[in-house]
């Protein structure tokens, strides 16, 4: 299933798209794509519906996921990606938070905001959590993925690494977590470590990679993180970015406002930004 929010910021609608393409309200079988309706019985019952029995529903595309509570980054997860940034590939999955706050529409306006100098961009994988769990087994850790969706990991680097404390405050402005268009169930994502994801600027192509040059996959990082805090229904895992990010051209390059950014994960959709200044 291809779950998406149609609807104005605040006010979006769960739909799922059918066999055409086109966004069917769901807003009669469950309140919202997010937390009880993203466990395996919530989506059952999505998944009984016959979508050609809804109402259509056009308007805005929202986030995939609503009342999103925890939004967890993972750095440095691509070996070709850490060696752009001139780092060692990591032990172990470096683990961050990016503000809910950040999370907008996939085709939303990318506010740059006002004393940035350094915005990138990073497409990324995301894993949306559908069973609840703490210190889940590795072999049992894709039992707690609802899907997947396409995130642009946006990033002011500026903030990031040259203001001290923790990259957080490089990654959570507003605007700066696009997910979506859609939210692609588990069994329509049969590998997700052999997902092309790509990211251009104004036309053009900066990254183009595969989830298969992963330091740490899926199943590992479902495992892990739970080892630190419980995952919970609606709970997002930004799983990293390969190379390509503006720091790592040469002369390196970051939005100025003005651009279009677009984006894709092999099956989950793409996403298209237009850069301006908060």
């Amino acid at each position: 299933m291809k779950l998406l929010r149609i609807g104005a910021p605040g006010a979006e609608r769960p739909a799922i798209l059918d066999g055409e393409g086109r966004a069917r309200d769901l807003s009669g079988i469950v309140d919202d794509i997010a937390g009880e309706a993203l466990t395996p019985a919530g989506l059952d019952r999505i998944r009984a519906v016959d979508p050609v029995t809804l109402p259509l529903l056009e308007g805005r595309t929202g986030a995939c996921v609503g009342r999103v509570g925890k939004f967890l980054c993972i750095g440095l997860n691509y070996a070709d990606h850490a060696a752009e940034s001139g780092m060692e590939p990591p032990a172990e999955p470096i683990l961050f938070m990016k503000a809910t706050s950040a999370i907008c529409g996939p085709h939303d306006d990318l506010l740059i905001p006002q004393a940035a100098q350094k915005t990138d961009w990073e497409v990324e994988l995301g894993v949306v959590i559908g069973r609840p769990g703490t210190c889940i087994a590795e072999a049992d850790a894709m039992d707690h993925v609802a899907g997947y969706c396409a995130v642009n990991d946006v990033s002011e680097r500026a903030f990031q690494a040259e203001r001290g404390g923790q990259w957080v405050k490089g990654k959570s402005a507003d605007t700066f977590g696009p997910l979506g268009p859609w939210l692609v169930t588990a069994d329509e994502v049969p590998d997700p470590q052999s997902l092309s994801l790509w990211l251009e600027v104004d036309g053009h192509r900066h990254q183009d990679g595969s989830t298969a040059t992963m330091i740490f996959g899926v199943r590992h990082l479902v495992h892990y993180v739970s080892g630190f805090m419980s995952l919970q229904p609606g709970d997002v895992i930004s799983t990293g970015t390969p190379p390509g990010v503006g720091m790592g051209q040469d002369p390196k390059v970051f939005l100025k406002g003005g651009e279009v950014v677009r984006l894709g994960v092999e099956g989950l959709g793409e996403q298209r930004q237009r850069v301006r200044r908060a």
